[in-house]
């Protein structure tokens, strides 16, 4: 008889320029909103009221970004990375249009690159996955790159293609909402005093909080964006690995940094882009998280109420970020650093809320 369980793809299974439509399409719901508020602790106002997100314009109170992305991502990992070693990056990530309670996501990869690795024990698969709702509107691309597990180390090695990547999302590919409404009260809902010119490039915020992650809220969350790599929930097959246990999935990481972020940060509206991001060192549950940003660009917008920020967040595992003065030294990161994620934000401009 046949075998009628799938194993995942490894990298001797991709084709470069094969495109593959990922299964199980996923409605968002109040439930999964009011969820990942509770397992991260976010706090941006725009989607927790839903007064305040119509009153920018917003037909209704849209979901979160990163958790549009975390369950965007999920659809990928059952064809592409379910046999990674590690998810090593992202890069040119759009937040094209919001993405709202009731809206059905889709997605379908692209692959752009192959490199198998000298050990020839496994290789390096990267991707463009692009997400749209139940319009047939994109609502997310992004891409990013595995290491995966080869199987048949006797099948032959690609032909090498490591595609060229945009360093960041320029100011003119930022979709911004249209409607934007410069009129809102962001002071008042957000707590936050501080707007777009209030920010210097160069200056550098060192978050108060800590999130320690454990094992049931890790494990719900990656449950929550359908994300099933076993890394994250097989811990007698992690045993036996280097690191001995299961891994954090690195968009808990990425959320848990954002959540922190937001005392500093508070008139951030929403994520435009992620320019770039890299997981620098495993976390795992009993972990405490600190972060730090930085500000490495400005720009103004086409909407004069408003203008992006691109910010470099750092995660700090088990250390205070006041403690990692130097996060990256020649090739080498911070012992204690475990995420390096450049991204770009929305926010408004003084003289344009009230």
């Amino acid at each position: 008889m046949q075998n009628k369980l799938n194993a995942g793809r490894f990298f001797e299974d991709f084709s470069l320029n094969e495109v593959i439509s990922h299964a199980t399409p996923r409605t968002l719901t109040e439930g999964d909103s009011a969820l990942y508020i509770a397992l991260t602790g976010a706090r941006q106002p725009l989607f927790c009221s839903q007064p305040f997100a119509q009153s920018l314009g917003y037909a209704k109170q849209p979901v979160d970004d990163l958790l549009a992305f975390h369950i965007a991502f999920g659809k990928t990992v059952p064809d592409i990375s379910v046999n990674a070693v590690a998810n090593l990056g992202y890069a040119d990530v759009r937040f094209l249009e919001p993405v709202y309670v009731g809206d059905t996501l889709t997605t379908r990869s692209q692959v752009i690159g192959l490199k198998q690795n000298t050990s020839g024990k496994h290789g390096v698969v990267w991707v463009r996955s692009t997400t749209v709702n139940q319009h047939h509107v994109p609502v997310l691309q992004w891409v990013r790159w595995v290491m995966v597990h080869k199987q048949r180390l006797e099948a032959p090695s690609p032909e090498t293609v490591i595609p060229t990547l945009p360093t960041f999302v320029a100011p003119e590919q930022l979709s911004p909402p249209s409607f934007l409404n410069p009129h809102a009260a962001c002071a008042q809902v957000s707590g936050g005093a501080y707007f777009w010119e209030d920010y210097a490039v160069g200056e550098r915020l060192n978050h108060r909080a800590g999130l320690t992650i454990n094992d049931s809220d890790h494990t719900l969350a990656t449950h929550l964006y359908q994300n099933n790599a076993r890394l994250h929930f097989d811990a007698h097959l992690m045993q036996s690995s280097a690191q001995g246990q299961r891994l954090v999935y690195g968009g808990v990481v990425i959320s848990a940094c954002r959540a922190i972020s937001y005392e500093g940060l508070e008139n951030a509206l929403s994520v435009l882009a992620i320019n770039a991001g890299s997981h620098t060192a495993p976390s795992f549950a009993g972990d405490t998280i600190y972060c730090a940003t930085e500000v490495l660009d400005k720009w103004p917008l086409a909407n004069p109420a408003f203008g992006a920020l691109r910010l470099r967040m750092v995660g700090i595992k088990n250390c205070l970020p006041e403690q990692v003065s130097t996060v990256k030294e020649a090739d080498s990161y911070h012992a204690n650093v475990v995420l390096d994620l450049d991204y770009t934000v929305l926010i408004p401009k003084k003289g344009h809320t009230s």
